[in-house]
């Protein structure tokens, strides 16, 4: 591979949806839920590895994650390390990044990827990532993967494709469409021309620029007002101090939905956001009864397809449940059907008003 790739490892959310074990002081790209011995930020910076020098391999994170990613990434350098001051969501942050990597190298190719996601297939990921790349170093584009749906999901994104003859199987974006009704969702499925949206996008760093400097001309200039800091000591203090000025704003709706020049490659990698518990049950090893059980102790009782994660030490008896979720961390116990789980970030907010950040 080039060595003008770079890939850009988005660390700094929270995955409220994934509470109680997913909590502010340790989200859920900090922990092994998958019980592989491995969290998901390790798992997601060695895929990159495999195909890119580690030097250009860059995590971004908020303040407070800074000595979790040092002591899960023990390799890695100061300067790849990029800290956010404040949560502004994912477009200051790519644009951030384009910055930097555009002051290193300004034929630069950048990956941008969510550090939480599972790639079961790594092998068919670089494939497609080594395609990618090789399309935005050619072309004037920004590329997204999308996703060849399994089944209605009602808890991603979509992205519907024009499907015309070409060499590169990338193709035109139609329109991005927001988690849609159960309905909407099986119309898309059975439609054939919808695609999950992974969120994990490909250009090269001038196109990057470009569409920021179209699409979110205030939040480019800010960033590029530090263009003879970055990379240096002086990029800290000039991020502290240029991050409150930034808009609270997704890269998918800043820049993505707005530009023309945006391509999709169907893909199928055996991939999930690991953004749900019901994501991580359909990963997750079974048994019989489709239980889906993390804990050593666990007894059920004409209990079926439930997700449940308890402390290996903790005796626990179910009985007469069915598809429900069940987590017991150190100081919360959450039990919700399963079909009900969208409505976790809710019930976080609301715990948050109630009882402040004491369990969040």
């Amino acid at each position: 591979m080039s060595s003008h790739n770079y890939a850009l490892i988005m660390a700094g959310g929270i995955g409220s949806r994934f509470w109680p074990l997913s909590k502010n002081k340790k989200p859920k790209q900090f922990l092994d839920v998958l019980g592989t011995g491995k969290t998901l930020l390790q798992q997601t910076y060695e895929r990159f590895e495999a195909f890119l020098p580690a030097e250009n391999i860059f995590i971004i994170t908020n303040d407070l994650y800074k000595d979790l990613v040092f002591e899960q990434l023990p390799k890695l350098k100061d300067n790849n390390l990029m800290l956010e001051p404040a949560r502004k969501n994912t477009a200051p942050c790519v644009c951030y990044a384009a910055h930097k990597i555009s002051a290193l190298q300004p034929n630069a190719n950048i990956i941008i990827a969510p550090s939480d996601h599972v790639i079961l297939n790594e092998k068919i990921f670089g494939e497609v990532m080594e395609k990618s790349l090789t399309i935005a170093k050619h072309k004037e584009v920004l590329l997204t993967l999308g996703i060849l749906p399994t089944r209605p999901d009602t808890g991603y994104g979509y992205i519907q494709f024009i499907e015309e003859k070409n060499e590169s199987d990338a193709f035109r974006v139609k329109t991005f469409v927001e988690k849609p009704t159960l309905e909407i969702a099986k119309t898309f499925y059975q439609s054939g021309d919808f695609l999950w949206n992974s969120g994990i996008f490909v250009g090269n760093v001038k196109s990057w620029l470009r569409a920021f400097q179209l699409y979110v001309p205030e939040m480019h200039e800010i960033f590029q007002r530090g263009k003879t800091f970055y990379n240096t000591k002086k990029e800290h203090d000039f991020i502290a101090k240029s991050y409150s000025l930034c808009q609270n704003i997704s890269i998918d709706i800043g820049v993505m939905e707005k530009a023309k020049n945006v391509l999709v490659i169907p893909a199928k990698f055996g991939w999930s956001d690991l953004g749900t518990w019901a994501s991580l049950y359909n990963l997750h090893q079974k048994d019989y009864l489709g239980n889906a059980v993390s804990g050593k102790n666990v007894v059920a009782f004409d209990t079926n397809n439930c997700m449940v994660m308890v402390p290996d030490k903790k005796l626990v008896v179910l009985q007469g449940l069915e598809d429900f979720i069940i987590v017991d961390s150190e100081d919360v116990l959450l039990i919700t059907p399963k079909d009900r789980e969208q409505e976790i970030k809710q019930i976080v907010a609301d715990i948050k008003r109630q009882k402040g950040e004491k369990y969040l």
